[in-house]
């Protein structure tokens, strides 16, 4: 099974089709190392489609972000940037050096259920990112 190949199921069976233009999209993000900016995700989908525009892949971006196939994140700069869904985490990012580390979802799975009991709303995000120091900015701050 292709690494699209959930996202389609997931699109068609809430009434969407697949674009080419999403499919490059997830098909780029599957294959990052790292979080891309939509700017670097556009460089690359212009490669293999040329003619794309980028007010497209930002559209993308955000259809499959609403669609929870891709998270955003920001960066300590407050940049936007993106990964394939591929399990539920968090991130903490470092405000001074940039340094990331992800948190596993069930760590905040009290969290999550106590917010929801208290407001009675559902929670669908999945993805959250924590700013504050790593331990190294810490010590020399």
């Amino acid at each position: 099974m292709s690494c699209t190949e959930p996202a389609l199921q997931t699109l068609r069976a809430r009434g969407f089709r697949m674009t080419p233009q999403r499919l490059c999209v997830l098909e780029i993000l599957h294959n990052a190392p790292e979080h891309l900016t939509p700017q670097q995700v556009y460089e690359q989908a212009a490669r293999a489609m040329p003619g794309l525009t980028e007010t497209t892949i930002y559209r993308a971006l955000e259809f499959l972000a609403g669609h929870n196939l891709v998270n955003a994140a920001l960066t300590a700069n407050g940049k936007l940037t993106y990964e394939l869904a591929r399990r539920a985490h968090h991130h903490l990012v470092c405000r001074v050096c940039g340094q990331q580390v992800e948190i596993d979802h069930e760590i905040l799975l009290p969290v999550y259920r106590s917010l929801e009991e208290t407001s009675g709303f559902h929670i669908n995000t999945s993805h959250l990112t924590f700013f504050g120091l790593c331990p190294h900015c810490k010590e020399t701050e």
